[in-house]
């Protein structure tokens, strides 16, 4: 079982570089948008692309799992559409703990 913790050099090297790319990516990313004015279309997609990526990991998930995260889900959109993302987030939550907890 000691072997199953241990690192070799090797993947040590790859986390590091991965990280390293990470970094590296993100940085460019800040500088380039410290340089080039982002408006019209461009700014909109920017805009658009939290929400799309947060329904793009929950939804799947939502619809798979049960009743209570499919209700959860609904919930969420609707707050959504009214009240900041983390608040809606936040209720969606709370709401799926809800349903769980449930005496049905």
């Amino acid at each position: 079982m000691g072997d199953l913790f241990s690192l070799q050099g090797a993947t040590v090297l790859t986390i590091a570089g991965m990280a390293l790319v990470t970094w590296l990516s993100r940085m460019t990313g800040y500088a380039l948008a410290r340089r080039i004015a982002i408006t019209g279309r461009a700014k909109a997609a920017l805009e658009a692309m939290p929400p799309a990526i947060l329904t793009a990991i929950i939804a799947p998930m939502a619809f798979s799992e049960g009743i209570a995260e499919a209700v959860a889900a609904a919930v969420t959109v609707l707050a959504a559409l009214r009240l900041p993302t983390l608040v809606a987030v936040a209720i969606g939550v709370a709401t799926v703990v809800l349903i769980r907890q449930a005496p049905f």
